[in-house]
């Protein structure tokens, strides 16, 4: 069918009048191209094209939105994670165990050799 077949620019306007923006979606809203003669579709409303164009603008915006939302939260994500990973003790790795601080080095000691017997 070619665009003069169906109304489908009428059909578009009245969706997007009714504020049912998910059906004018559907029907094709974001196809539309205004061609000559749509204006006359609707002698009542011979805005129709410019109403139609005005609702694929408000429709990308509205994509447009979502899109920087989603990139942004993605972006806040990442950096929190990257926060949380300098913050973190690395992990000892199994073949290197970690250091005790020097008293607990010293104390240790001391009973290691008091439990090898060199100790009184």
């Amino acid at each position: 069918m070619s665009h003069t077949d169906t109304p489908l620019p009428a059909r578009l306007l009245m969706l997007v009048l009714d504020d049912d923006l998910d059906a004018a979606l559907a029907a094709g809203l974001m196809d539309y191209a205004p061609w000559p003669g749509d204006a006359r579709l609707l002698p009542d409303h011979p805005e129709l094209p410019a109403r139609l164009l005005q609702a694929q603008q408000q429709v990308q915006r509205a994509w447009d939105a979502r899109t920087r939302y989603r990139q942004r939260a993605q972006r806040l994500a990442r950096r929190a994670a990257e926060r949380d990973a300098r913050r973190a003790p690395p992990a000892p790795t199994p073949e290197q165990k970690p250091a005790l601080p020097p008293a607990a080095a010293a104390i240790l000691a001391r009973a290691k050799a008091k439990a090898a017997g060199k100790l009184p």
